[in-house]
């Protein structure tokens, strides 16, 4: 047994990654920890590497080990990690990419097809004694317009699923160009797509450049009735004007990241109409939850063995 460390900011993480790392000494934060508790963790274990899933990975929990030599993240945003500080201490930060692409892909078509139809108002209605046959009415995706923001992995996936339901796809993501897009697809500016769209879905990192890039001009910009997913990162939209525009009935909103995780007793998230609401699981499924564990664990394991 490798008396090195590696410290896992969760309970538990899959037990293929676990059997990886079978060399190493595994510590676990627990599901439930504070910033304070993490730093004094890493400060007592000093972890040649942090498998990443819960709390923020800060310059002043990099720095609590002096032995750190890789952060390797369940998963593949990475706005939780200090990565200036990162570079700075000579640390790898490193993403699963493409670990959780399906999975997320799946969530942002339910999103869309629970907004689409309904299907959350309807099912509270039903167990409330309501038939509301007569007054429903659903948008029929085929022939609709989806925008996706962000053609990644995930992006990509959600690109084909639209266009196997029969809907027009239009793109905006600045670092591909035309010939990069999938086929049947796009491209427009940002503005133009807001405007065009019936469904607009995003999956973009959180960076400088995206957050708060859909504030209150923009999101005037997305028509009556239309439809905003967001599976990817908080902090993107403007939130108080989201809520005005669901609060009116003007958009409906899937939504599986918040600005504060978990939701506080008085969000007003827990009282909005017109949204669907879930607790950031986009990427927990079976196949998911192996695919962002086996990616960090191989990640890290390819510093600590280089």
């Amino acid at each position: 047994m490798n008396q090195e460390t590696i410290v896992i900011t969760e309970e538990k993480v899959h037990p293929d990654a676990v059997a990886l790392l079978k060399d190493y000494r595994i510590v676990y934060t627990g599901a439930r920890f504070t910033q304070e508790e993490l730093v004094a963790l890493v400060e007592r274990e000093q972890p040649v590497a942090i498998l990443s899933r819960y709390g923020k990975i800060n310059e002043q929990v990099q720095s609590a080990s002096r032995k750190l030599r890789v952060i390797g993240r369940h998963g593949v945003g990475m706005d939780a990690i200090d990565q200036v500080a990162a570079k700075r201490l000579g640390v790898k930060a490193i993403p699963a990419i493409g670990s959780n692409s399906q999975a997320v892909a799946e969530m942002a078509l339910a999103l869309i097809l629970a907004c689409a139809r309904r299907v959350s108002w309807l099912d509270k209605r039903m167990h409330e004694g309501h038939w509301d046959k007569q007054s429903y009415m659903g948008l029929e995706l085929h022939g609709a317009t989806l925008g996706v923001v962000g053609c990644g992995s995930i992006g990509g996936r959600v690109v084909r699923f639209a266009q196997a339901i029969g809907m027009r796809v239009m793109v905006c993501d600045p670092f591909l160009n035309a010939e990069q897009l999938p086929e049947g697809t796009t491209k427009m500016e940002l503005d133009d797509l807001l405007a065009a769209s019936d469904v607009v879905s995003l999956h973009c990192p959180l960076d400088d450049s995206t957050r708060g890039m859909l504030d209150v001009r923009r999101l005037a910009l997305m028509r009556n009735g239309s439809i905003l997913v967001n599976t990817a990162r908080s902090g993107m939209f403007d939130e108080a004007a989201m809520q005005e525009r669901l609060r009116a009935g003007e958009l409906y909103l899937g939504l599986d990241c918040f600005v504060e995780e978990p939701l506080p007793e008085h969000s007003p998230w827990l009282n909005m109409p017109n949204a669907v609401l879930t607790p950031h699981v986009g990427g927990t499924t079976n196949g998911g939850l192996r695919g962002m564990a086996v990616g960090a664990a191989q990640n890290i394991l390819s510093v600590l063995k280089a």
